[in-house]
C-alpha cells in the first residue's frame, strides 16, 4: 500500500509535469471505482486543465483549474501510471485522461479496491474516511508536544497506535515497522507503558525515517512512476530471516491477517 513517503516522490513527480496540462479525453473503463457518474465524471474532466498536486494522509488531491479535486485513495494496489498512449494497457487499468502533453495518465487497480472521488475544493471532507483522519504526520503543527498529547488519546499495541489513521494520517504497515525500529521500541508494546523519553523517541525517529526514505523514493521515480512501492532500502520490514543491521541478530517476520509485522527482538524492547 502507498503509504505517506511513497505518495509524496508521487507529488513531486506528477507537479513537474502537470501543472497546466490540459485533458483531452478521459475513459472511465471499471466505472465502479470511480465514485461519481461515469458521465458526469468524463464530462468534468474532458477540457480541464491539472493545477498541483497535493496529499493529505494517504490520499493523493490532484487539483483542477476548474477548482475541482480529483482525490485518490489508492489503497492497496492502486496505481498511477503516466506513460505514452502506445504503452500496452495493463490489466484492470481503471481510468485513462488523454493529455495535451501527448501522456496519458492512468490508474490501475489489480484488486480493485482504491476509490477515486471527484469533487469542490472545499467539500474534502464530504469524501468517505477524510473528515475522520487525524493531522497529517509532516503538518508542521504536528509538534513534538501535540504528537505526545495525540498519543495518550490512544490504546493498544503501539504498532496499531501509529498505524491508526484517526491518531495521525500517512503512517502504514512498513513504516510503522521502521519508525519503531528506529525508536527501539517493540510493536507489541502498549501504549500506556511508553515513557516519555520514549514518545519523544518514537516522535524523532518518525521524522528521520520519512528524511531518508522520501529522497531515496524520489531519486527512483524520477523517470516513471513505479507500479509497486520502492520498498529496497528498508531495514527490518520484510526482511525476516536477514540480519539486524544494528546487532546482527535475526530480524523476526509475523504475518497475521495478510500484513506482515517486522522487527528485531534484540534492539526492540
Amino acid at each position: 500500500m502507498p503509504e505517506l513517503p511513497d505518495l509524496e516522490a508521487t507529488l513531486t513527480f506528477l507537479n513537474k509535469r502537470l501543472p497546466g496540462v490540459r485533458i483531452d479525453g478521459a475513459q472511465a473503463l471499471i466505472p465502479f471505482v470511480i465514485r461519481v457518474p461515469k458521465a458526469d465524471f468524463v464530462a468534468a474532466m474532458e477540457g480541464s486543465t491539472f493545477g498541483q498536486t497535493s496529499r493529505r494522509g494517504k490520499f493523493l488531491l490532484m487539483h483542477l483549474q476548474s477548482g475541482q479535486v480529483l482525490a485518490i485513495n489508492s489503497m492497496l494496489t492502486g496505481r498511477l501510471q503516466y506513460c505514452l498512449p502506445s504503452e500496452k494497457r495493463r490489466g484492470r487499468t481503471c481510468l485513462v485522461l488523454s493529455l495535451s502533453d501527448g501522456y496519458d495518465l492512468r490508474y490501475v487497480d489489480t484488486r480493485l479496491m482504491g476509490k477515486i472521488y471527484m469533487v469542490e475544493g472545499d467539500r474534502l471532507n464530504e469524501i468517505p474516511l477524510f473528515a475522520e483522519m487525524g493531522i497529517d504526520a509532516l503538518s508542521p503543527e504536528l509538534t513534538g508536544a501535540v504528537f505526545a498529547e495525540r498519543l495518550k488519546r490512544h490504546n493498544g499495541q503501539i504498532k496499531n497506535v501509529l498505524t491508526n489513521q484517526r491518531f495521525i494520517a500517512g503512517i502504514g504497515n512498513a513504516y510503522s515497522d521502521e519508525i519503531l525500529f528506529a525508536a527501539e521500541i517493540n510493536p507489541f508494546r502498549k501504549r500506556s507503558s511508553l515513557r516519555d523519553e520514549e514518545v519523544r523517541r518514537l516522535y524523532r525517529s518518525m521524522h528521520d525515517v520519512f528524511d531518508w526514505a522520501i529522497p531515496l523514493i524520489e531519486d527512483a521515480t524520477r523517470d516513471e512512476l513505479p507500479l509497486e512501492e520502492v520498498r529496497y532500502f528498508m531495514r527490518v520490514h520484510c526482511r525476516g530471516g536477514e540480519a539486524c543491521p544494528v546487532c546482527g541478530n535475526r530480524i523476526t517476520d509475523i504475518t497475521a491477517g495478510g500484513k506482515v509485522l517486522s522487527f528485531c527482538r534484540h534492539c526492540q524492547q
